[in-house]
């Protein structure tokens, strides 16, 4: 057992994408690197990006990528809720790695009663285990209409009685507001749990905003804990594509290795789920990444990915009405790669048949965009898996989240060890999420789809390890915490939580404090 800090902490944000996961990552990884038995924990998360857990389950990507930062493998009791929204009404809800059905906002409330205990359970559980459980709150805890329902900012703050530090994103702007509302909108007793701030993705002249942070201090009674500067080296295990700049290159690579580049368009689907996928591309010097959300972006692209995606059907129908989907067309018919994971893989078949209507009411059959000779059905039970095997003759593993299931093939297979996935020379595709990450795989791919697309000078890199350039962005977290925050204050706000003597703000004309 370490000298270091016991007890949890609630990491929450004014606002979502405030930087709460990668500030959690960060502390987890501090904590790690100083002895102490951490684990990360959120009770409801909402995301398309997850992974597949070594026990079987389904978590989200984030908490995947914290576990890591721990140096523990993925757990179900790290993120206990996990909602997958297919569409702009319904999500698909996760409860303890395994799918339960569809829920809109509404009829989830009903469910809360019940996934309480659930989270409960699970925090208490790894409390037991780990000298420190840093827990990341959901959006923002100042969304005081779903206060009643809450099992994830203060409503779990409240019912684990954790302290609770709220991070601001400062490059959106309006971040002293930010901070003061989110605490002055609360009730007395939630407001009793927010022992500081945290501001996030700062550029320029700390002294420039030290004032400001003094009178946040006299207004709230609440200190500043640090400021993290801006990284742009930050962008692995995004917990949403949508932070991603639409048409803009991924991460920042690195010069080609060779005399050319090689350019990746993915596809960025209304439901994309795993974009993630593609980092590992992104990571090799010498390969520009974009997202890409109409068709002109796909012209000077040498490859076409088309990621997974939540709701395969009707981001198909999306691909067909913004053109995209002759543009992926016109792309193999002039004999250049596209590569399809997942959903990708089954939109490139000739057939998505969904006799159970887990996607289309009625349980009617759509047509893919035929580039593959595939049928694919939808089962009611999702299939997750963390499969080992062989393709380009190298040894890979992957995970498996999907209801398809391919019923017919006539391709020849891309892992020849299980026998999964298409590849015909040009479109090639498979169910395995993860499998770009597997290092000797990802190079033996990227010569063959250059050459393909006619990149005779593009090199790739011999040394580029994804699992390094993970572990280095998550090193990168860990030096924020320790270089910028005022990690004594955190130590006593983990040990002993927020001060007694904190005051309560008024929300009155006068804004004052009582």
């Amino acid at each position: 057992m370490s000298d270091g800090p016991r007890g949890a902490l609630l990491v929450a944000g004014t606002t979502s994408d405030a930087g709460k996961s990668a500030v959690v990552a960060g502390l987890c990884r501090w904590l790690r690197r100083r002895g102490v038995s951490v684990a990360p924990f959120k009770a409801q998360n909402m995301s398309n990006n997850s992974v597949v857990t070594p026990d079987g389950g389904e978590i989200g990507r984030a908490q995947a990528m914290q576990a890591h930062a721990c140096g523990l493998a993925p757990s179900v009791d790290f993120n206990p809720v996990l909602l997958k929204p297919g569409s702009d009404r319904t999500s698909q809800v996760v409860v303890r790695g395994r799918a339960e059905g569809q829920v809109t906002a509404m009829s989830y409330r009903t469910r809360t009663a019940a996934l309480r205990e659930v989270v409960a359970d699970s925090l208490a559980s790894l409390r037991a285990r780990y000298d420190v459980v840093v827990c990341e709150g959901a959006g923002s805890p100042a969304e005081i209409n779903l206060r009643a329902t809450d099992i994830t900012n203060m409503g779990l703050a409240q019912a684990a009685d954790l302290p609770v530090v709220v991070v601001g994103d400062i490059d959106r702007g309006g971040v002293l507001a930010h901070l003061f509302g989110t605490v002055a909108v609360l009730d007395p007793a939630d407001q009793a749990r927010i022992a500081g701030f945290v501001v996030n993705k700062f550029r320029g002249d700390p002294a420039l905003l030290a004032p400001g942070l003094d009178q946040l201090r006299a207004l709230t009674g609440r200190p500043t804990l640090g400021v993290l500067p801006w990284s742009d080296r930050l962008w692995l295990d995004a917990e949403d594509s949508l932070s991603a700049v639409a048409d803009g290159v991924l991460g920042r690579p690195a010069p080609p290795h060779g005399s050319a580049w090689l350019r990746v368009a993915v596809v960025r689907l209304p439901r994309i789920s795993n974009a993630t996928d593609a980092e590992a591309l992104a990571c090799e010097p010498g390969v520009a990444v974009r997202y890409a959300t109409e068709p002109s972006r796909l012209l000077d692209a040498d490859v076409v990915v088309l990621p997974g995606s939540k709701a395969t059907v009707s981001d198909l129908e999306w691909l067909r009405r913004t053109g995209l989907a002759d543009a992926v067309c016109a792309h193999a018919a002039a004999g250049k790669p596209v590569v399809g994971i997942c959903g990708g893989y089954q939109m490139l078949g000739r057939r998505i048949a969904d006799p159970d209507g887990v996607e289309v009411p009625g349980g009617a059959a759509v047509d893919g965009l035929g580039l593959l000779d595939l049928e694919v059905r939808f089962d009611a039970a999702k299939h997750l898996a963390t499969p080992s095997g062989v393709a380009l003759g190298e040894p890979v593993r992957g995970y498996e989240i999907h209801h398809g299931r391919v019923v017919s093939c006539g391709d020849p297979v891309l892992l020849t060890d299980p026998g999964e996935g298409s590849d015909t020379g040009v479109v090639l595709g498979t169910h395995w999420h993860g499998l770009l990450e597997n290092d000797a795989f990802r190079r033996a791919l990227l010569t063959r789809l250059a050459v393909q697309a006619g990149r005779a000078g593009f090199v790739v890199a011999p040394g580029t390890e994804f699992a390094a350039e993970r572990a280095a962005q998550l090193d990168v977290l860990g030096d924020l915490v320790a270089d910028h925050l005022d990690t004594a204050a955190l130590d006593h706000v983990i040990n002993h939580g927020a001060s007694p003597a904190l005051p309560v703000l008024t929300t009155g004309l006068a804004g004052s404090t009582r």
